[in-house]
C-alpha cells in the first residue's frame, strides 16, 4: 500500500501531452477574435461576393469554381497564418520559451498546434460547404478524397507557418505571413482561376500549395475520389519540406 502512494516522478506519455497541447492550442484559437475573422469570417464573405456578383469571369457556375477554392483559402489562413502570427508571438512573449523548459518536446509542441489547427479546419470547410449548398452548389464528393487533400494541405501549411514562425521575429512573421496570404489569395487559383493567366505563368502558378489544394478540392468534391496526381505530389512536397525544415530550425526564443 505504501508503495503505490510514492510519487512517480517523470514526463507524461508522449500521446497525453499531444492531447493535451491540442486541448490548450484549440481553446486560445477559438478565444482570439482577430483570428476567427481572419479563419471563418472573411472566407464566408469572400465566397458569397464572388459567387453573387460577376467580379471574376469564369468558365462554368461560379459557385462551382469558388467553393474550392474559398475551402483552400480556409485551411491556409488557420494552418498558415494564423499559426504562424499566434506563434510568432508566443514565441517573442517567452510563452515557448516556458514550454520549453517542460518536459513537452518540439514534436509535442508541434503536433498540439496542428491537431488543433485541424479541428478549426474541419468547423471551417463544413460551414464554407453549407453556405456553398444554400447558394446551389451540387457536387459528388468523395470523403477520402477530400479528407487526403485536407490532411496534406494542413501538413504543407502548417510546416511553413510553424517554419516562419520559429525561425524569424514576430514582426517580420506578422508582415511576411500577410503578404503571403496576399499573394497567394491573387495567384493561388482561389480568386482568379490559373486558366485566367498567360499559358506560361500558369504552369508554374500550378505548383503553389494553394492552387494545388484548390485543383484537388475541386476534383474530391465534384468526381469523388478520383484525384489528379499532380496536386498530391506538390502538397506532398511542400509537406515534407515545411515540415522537414520546421522540426530542425524551430526555435523556442
Amino acid at each position: 500500500m505504501i508503495d503505490s502512494l510514492a510519487p512517480r516522478p517523470g514526463a507524461a506519455p508522449l500521446p497525453r501531452m499531444l492531447l493535451s497541447q491540442a486541448r490548450m492550442e484549440l481553446r486560445l484559437i477559438l478565444r482570439n477574435g482577430e483570428q476567427l475573422l481572419l479563419t471563418l469570417i472573411i472566407p464566408l464573405l469572400l465566397l458569397a461576393i464572388l459567387v453573387e456578383t460577376p467580379f471574376v469571369p469564369v468558365d462554368g457556375r461560379r459557385v462551382d469554381v469558388f467553393v474550392p477554392g474559398i475551402m483552400a483559402l480556409a485551411i491556409m489562413s488557420t494552418a498558415f497564418t494564423g499559426q504562424a502570427i499566434g506563434t510568432g508571438f508566443e514565441r517573442k512573449y517567452g510563452v515557448l520559451k516556458r514550454l520549453g523548459a517542460t518536459a513537452l518536446p518540439r514534436a509535442g509542441l508541434l503536433g498540439g498546434k496542428t491537431l488543433a489547427v485541424i479541428v478549426v479546419e474541419l468547423l471551417q470547410l463544413t460551414v464554407v460547404l453549407g453556405l456553398g449548398v444554400a447558394m446551389g452548389w451540387r457536387g459528388h464528393p468523395g470523403p477520402g478524397g477530400v479528407l487526403l487533400m485536407v490532411a496534406l494541405g494542413t501538413a504543407a501549411f502548417s510546416g511553413l507557418g510553424l517554419l516562419m514562425a520559429g525561425t524569424l521575429r514576430a514582426e517580420i512573421t506578422l508582415a511576411g505571413a500577410n503578404l503571403v496570404w496576399f499573394l497567394l489569395l491573387f495567384f493561388g487559383g482561389v480568386v482568379f482561376p490559373l486558366s485566367k493567366f498567360p499559358a506560361g505563368m500558369a504552369r508554374w502558378l500550378e505548383f503553389l500549395p494553394t492552387a494545388a489544394l484548390a485543383d484537388g478540392l475541386r476534383a474530391a468534391l465534384e468526381r469523388g475520389a478520383n484525384l489528379p496526381v499532380q496536386p498530391v505530389l506538390v502538397l506532398a512536397a511542400w509537406a515534407a519540406v515545411g515540415l522537414g525544415f520546421a522540426a530542425v530550425k524551430f526555435r523556442w526564443e
